[in-house]
């Protein structure tokens, strides 16, 4: 299974050179780069693990990559994705969002069906990844 979040999940991975593009139109727009990590990677999971503070007075796109790679080498296993965070009055929400690494084999998503009373059926999916304790998954 291949994991689709966020923006460019549906293209192959993204090279290097790619991702250094995307953080320099975001750094053009102000927008501060945080790095964040999970191996439990639930649509809903919405709160990933940082890679550090998220860099708001950095701008220099070399220094983010840095930052980037020394997450892939800390977690190679783990899905790693960048977002860049508006902090623009009115706005002050996450613009944008890739995932920059994820681990070899991605087990996927179960989905299950319960029948309730009154004819309702309720659907939950969870990730089979999640069966396995933390830092064990992959």
């Amino acid at each position: 299974m291949h994991l689709t979040q966020g923006q460019f999940s549906f293209l192959p991975p993204l090279t290097d050179e790619q991702i250094v593009a995307q953080i320099r139109w975001a750094l053009a727009h102000d927008w501060a780069i945080g790095v964040e990590f999970t191996d439990d990677p639930h649509p809903r999971n919405t709160y990933w693990d940082m890679w550090g503070l998220p860099m708001f007075d950095l701008h220099d796109h070399a220094a983010i990559l840095y930052e980037i790679n020394e997450c892939r080498r800390a977690y190679p296993k783990r899905y790693i994705r960048v977002t860049a965070f508006d902090s623009t009055r009115g706005w002050e929400a996450p613009r944008m969002s890739f995932l920059v690494n994820r681990p070899d084999d991605e087990p996927g998503f179960a989905t299950e069906r319960q029948e309730l009373e009154g004819r309702h059926i309720v659907y939950s999916t969870s990730s089979y990844a999640a069966t396995q304790p933390p830092g064990e998954r992959y």
